[in-house]
């Protein structure tokens, strides 16, 4: 049996680079993640495909009523006003629309 000493140098440097931590300040996605629930996963889908037609990135789910057929999900949109949006569970969206200019994108 060889026994190998490790330095303190060594087990420093270990220690460091264990400690790095990346941080980064572009916003978040939001995205579904393995066991989300099919709600969790429309509501995801939903807020990121308002944030790509809206150029917003300030997305917040209100609510969301699920549907095997399809989730609506009720957003906020920054400033602009109340969106509603349909999520389907292979992660398509659709009927993305204002609630409080009347469908307008």
């Amino acid at each position: 049996m060889v026994k190998r000493y490790v330095s303190t140098a060594e087990l420093g440097s270990g220690l460091l680079l264990s400690a790095c931590v990346e941080e980064t300040s572009a916003p978040v996605q939001p995205r579904a993640v393995p066991g989300d629930s099919l709600e969790g996963q429309a509501r995801s889908a939903c807020a990121a495909a308002v944030q790509r037609d809206t150029g917003n990135p300030d997305v917040r789910v209100r609510s969301s009523s699920f549907s095997e057929a399809g989730t609506e999900v009720i957003l906020r949109v920054g400033p602009t006003g109340t969106w509603r949006c349909i999520g389907y569970r292979d992660g398509t969206t659709a009927g993305i629309m204002s609630m409080t200019d009347e469908g307008a994108l």
